[in-house]
């Protein structure tokens, strides 16, 4: 149940929770629970050390863990910002976004020691501690927050102020640092409470499963769902597809937000078939597009609502949603759109000049909405090229908006392929070359021709034990496609190059067929 009154700030969202339900688990975590009354205690801890320590600035290099949401909100009770960071990063990318982005306090999880002996070494006025005890000279969090008093710490920060900061995936270059408010992770829960927005509303006895990163929007602005409903939130250290059948199976788990590979891991995982599914009510699914058939697959074997959440790091997660009525077993169009905007959200799709196009016509995706970011931290050219000054946050993403308001993704703008003068968005190619049985992972990437300017080509993953016949799977392809969207020919390779993020590299896919040329474009 969500408290309107307490709708200010992260800071606030505790003290309610704490006020209403006392004795209610808050967080569960590998055996250690906390109610909310003991989380906004240690809330207070928090606030006070980092108080005592001028500390502003605060960063986290770990796995899910029950305290970092202690350290997040204390931050905010504070008047500061919290920063997870991706644990999947190299020491020395960690490194150079600390160098850009410093924190006055960088906590780590404990299979991190070695990384962070390499930051202390080379940023060494930051401030270390340890999570949990282990080797190494720092202090641990718990007893630098068990050496303040419990006593009430007054909230220092106000709905406008920066809360969180999310880094952006950083393919190419340092990542950008994504600033957002507390109004920014708040208001949109409150403009969805009059018609109990289903990716919102929780009710009383629901259970959330946090088991995606926490440096991402998608497995941090989760448990903030779950923590501003006064929920109970089960949390994995990191998504493991036999732990979340266990939780599932054994916490009653009814709430879940997952990524699609991950969800194609859990229902395709040996234990599925002996887990009892009819605890969820509701999987929400988003951050990456998901083939048709999975979605299929997964609707019979959950058997219970869908709903994709459609967003990004910069909007602070969802902007369009589409519900459980446009998902079924039999497959429909709409259920390869990202639905209608959420509450609060106004969806455009503009030209290159940044004019709105027409019903149907592709361009770029923009959203005016109150959780939009505030901006980059220290990027202002960045900010500007992101955010106009109407309001409109500018997606990268390529789509079109149909007759009755539902958003259509194309793909990435800067992954469109021009051949012939036609316009080919790979992720609609990649939707049909995953129906194939032997393919497992599709990937659609432009290269040069001669003729065309650029051609199509397809980069697969195999089933295990299965076989390729090109040929067979091109002449397959021409009866789902427009002949100028179909590949010219497919590799077949072991295994996707992905960043620490698992996002696809598309450009070191690229790269072999453009190598020698002035631009990556023909």
């Amino acid at each position: 149940m969500i408290d309107p009154e307490a709708m200010s700030t992260m800071s606030a969202v505790s003290r309610s929770a704490a006020q209403r339900v006392p004795d209610k688990i808050c967080n569960r975590f590998e055996g250690r629970d906390t109610t909310f009354a003991e989380f906004d205690r240690h809330v207070d801890q928090v606030a006070s050390a980092l108080d005592a320590s001028s500390a502003k600035v605060v960063a986290y290099l770990g796995k899910n863990c029950d305290h970092v949401f202690e350290i997040f909100v204390g931050t905010t009770r504070s008047g500061g910002k919290f920063a997870p960071l991706n644990w999947r990063l190299a020491p020395a990318e960690i490194i150079e976004i600390l160098r850009q982005y410093p924190p006055d306090i960088l906590f780590f999880g404990p299979e991190f020691t070695a990384a962070v002996g390499e930051i202390a070494e080379a940023l060494p006025n930051i401030q270390i501690l340890a999570m949990e005890g282990g080797d190494g000279p720092w202090p641990t969090f718990e007893a630098w927050r068990d050496a303040q008093p419990a006593v009430p710490f007054s909230d220092r920060s106000s709905s406008s102020d920066p809360a969180l900061v999310l880094f952006t995936s950083g393919t190419t270059g340092v990542p950008k640092a994504v600033l957002i408010s507390h109004g920014n992770l708040l208001q949109p829960k409150l403009d969805s409470l009059p018609v109990k927005h289903i990716y919102d509303h929780w009710d009383d006895d629901d259970i959330g499963l946090i088991a995606m990163p926490l440096a991402h929007i998608g497995g941090i602005g989760f448990w903030i769902i779950s923590f501003v409903n006064a929920c109970t939130s089960v949390i994995q250290r990191e998504f493991d597809p036999a732990g979340a059948l266990d939780a599932i199976h054994r916490e009653r788990v009814s709430k879940i937000f997952v990524v699609p590979a991950a969800l194609q891991i859990v229902i395709q995982h040996p234990n599925a078939a002996d887990v009892d599914f009819s605890c969820i009510q509701t999987v929400m699914y988003g951050a990456a597009p998901m083939p048709l058939p999975l979605l299929q697959e997964a609707i019979e074997v959950i058997g219970c609502k869908f709903v994709q959440c459609y967003g990004m790091t910069e909007t602070t997660g969802t902007i369009a949603i589409l519900p459980p009525e446009d998902h079924s077993t039999e497959g429909s169009a709409r259920m390869r759109s990202a639905g209608r905007p959420a509450m609060g959200c106004e969806i455009a799709v503009f030209d290159p000049a940044g004019k709105p196009v027409k019903t149907g016509e592709i361009g770029e995706v923009a959203v005016r909405a109150p959780a939009n970011m505030l901006g980059y931290w220290k990027n202002p050219e960045a900010t500007a090229k992101t955010l106009r000054d109407d309001g409109w946050l500018l997606s990268g993403d390529a789509g079109y908006l149909d007759e009755d308001g539902y958003l259509y993704i194309h793909d990435r703008i800067k992954d469109m392929i021009i051949s012939g003068g036609e316009n080919v968005y790979p992720a609609e190619v990649e939707s049909a070359l995953y129906a194939h049985p032997a393919i497992r992972e599709a990937a659609v990437i432009g290269v040069p021709d001669a003729k065309w300017g650029e051609a199509v080509r397809a980069v697969v993953t195999l089933k295990p034990d299965a076989t390729l016949d090109e040929t067979e799977v091109l002449n397959w392809m021409r009866g789902k496609l427009a002949a100028f969207k179909c590949p010219k020919a497919i590799d077949v390779i072991d295994v996707m190059p992905r960043n620490a993020s698992g996002k696809l590299l598309k450009r070191d896919l690229r790269a072999p067929h453009w190598e020698g040329r002035e631009r990556q474009v023909n």
